[in-house]
């Protein structure tokens, strides 16, 4: 089964999601603050875009690497890495890819869209 993909990408301003279907089409984006109310915010956001599609979501996280762990844990309230998921599978990026229909608004997000480098399984 095709998962859904997303990337979020963490700097000390915003935490920026985008989401995409199997075919790479974009399904949602936005733009959060980098310290949410609740520790499982994310998680439970992208629990329920996994939900609404009916399909496992692989999100990949990018951080810059020099404030990666404490970004991290400050989007998961101090832990190092994601809580344990049944429909969301967290892994780092490692390469870009291409992206094709793409909505418009909330900003420039080429960036994460060069930093998709989720792996599909």
């Amino acid at each position: 089964m095709a998962c859904l993909t997303a990337t979020v990408s963490l700097n000390p301003t915003t935490t920026r999601v985008l989401i995409t279907d199997p075919f790479g089409d974009d399904l949602l984006k936005a733009r959060l603050s980098t310290e949410p109310s609740h520790p499982r915010a994310l998680l439970t956001l992208l629990e329920g875009a996994s939900l609404w599609a009916g399909t496992p979501l692989c999100a990949a996280i990018c951080a810059e690497s020099s404030r990666a762990r404490s970004l991290v844990g400050n989007l998961f309230g101090g832990e190092v890495w994601p809580p344990e998921s049944a429909l969301v599978r967290f892994d780092f990026v490692e390469r870009a890819r291409r992206r094709r229909r793409r909505l418009r608004g909330l900003g420039d997000f080429r960036q994460l869209y060069l930093m998709d480098g989720r792996r599909r399984r």
